[in-house]
């Protein structure tokens, strides 16, 4: 054991919590900080969410966006900038959340905890990049059931809430192959269960593109999985090389002549 988990394993309950609070504190002031700036350029951050509607709005002009309610503006620019100050202030609160967590793991782990969050973030971006970019063809398909004679007044609240519910959910999808990786070097999933599962992650793929593409248009469901489809199969060469790796070492070390769950004679 290293000798910074040594020290953090001899910090008391007290220690802790003064720890916490601190790396509390300095992440709120992160975000605090970072909401004064958003709020001041509040109208170039709701531009950028307000776009896919607008493109949109050219061709559906029954297709209204309006604030319902005296203090809808002010609850509006309060939500907006709070969502977008955890975004722009994310690398200081998950630092701090690293500082807080990094004394109780191994060398070892650090560096593999580093690997993948650093991974992560482009992921999650990709993903926010793809859902931000077919988010016009969305709400054309879904302001295109609406009447001719019929106008579609959307509340900003509603379009913020769907924004940003996509936004995650192309977020996450895209970190699904990692998730895999992770399991597979926790040693929870191994490389050949992932390989005898590819007729699921196919599918699982062409479904989540159905989805995302109410439509139902080919095109757009494959243009959407098939990114992730090369991203799982990435995740499965990684698990296949480590779990190669990982029995060459059992070999060299003599391990390999039990199972995980038989227990090996002591040398007495």
């Amino acid at each position: 054991m290293s000798a910074t988990t040594t020290q953090a394993s001899a910090m008391s309950i007290t220690e802790h919590l003064q720890e916490l609070r601190k790396r509390l504190v300095r992440s709120a002031l992160a975000i605090l900080i970072a909401a004064v700036v958003v709020w001041n350029f509040y109208p170039q951050f709701f531009a950028v969410i307000r776009r896919p509607y607008d493109l949109v709005h050219a061709h559906h002009a029954n297709a209204i966006l309006a604030l319902p309610g005296v203090t809808s503006g002010f609850n509006l620019q309060l939500r907006v900038t709070l969502a977008a100050a955890v975004v722009v202030s994310s690398p200081v609160w998950l630092y701090q959340l690293w500082k807080f967590i990094a004394p109780g793991l191994h060398i070892h782990e650090r560096r593999w905890a580093y690997i993948f969050t650093g991974v992560a973030v482009p992921l999650f971006a990709a993903g926010v990049a793809l859902a931000y970019h077919i988010m016009p063809t969305m709400l054309n398909v879904l302001f295109g059931f609406t009447p001719d004679d019929v106008s579609n007044v959307t509340s900003v609240e509603s379009y913020i809430s769907f924004f940003l519910q996509v936004v995650v959910f192309f977020g996450i999808g895209f970190l699904l192959p990692l998730l895999l990786v992770m399991l597979n070097f926790a040693g929870i999933l191994t490389g050949q269960r992932i390989k005898a599962s590819w007729r699921w992650i196919i599918l699982g793929s062409f479904m989540f593109g159905a989805i995302a593409t109410p439509n139902g248009d080919p095109v757009g469901m494959t243009v959407i999985a098939v990114p992730m489809i090369g991203l799982t199969c990435a995740a499965l060469a990684i698990a296949l090389a480590n779990d190669k790796r990982r029995a060459k070492r059992a070999q060299n070390t003599g391990t390999d002549q039990w199972a995980d769950d038989e227990a090996s004679p002591l040398d007495l």
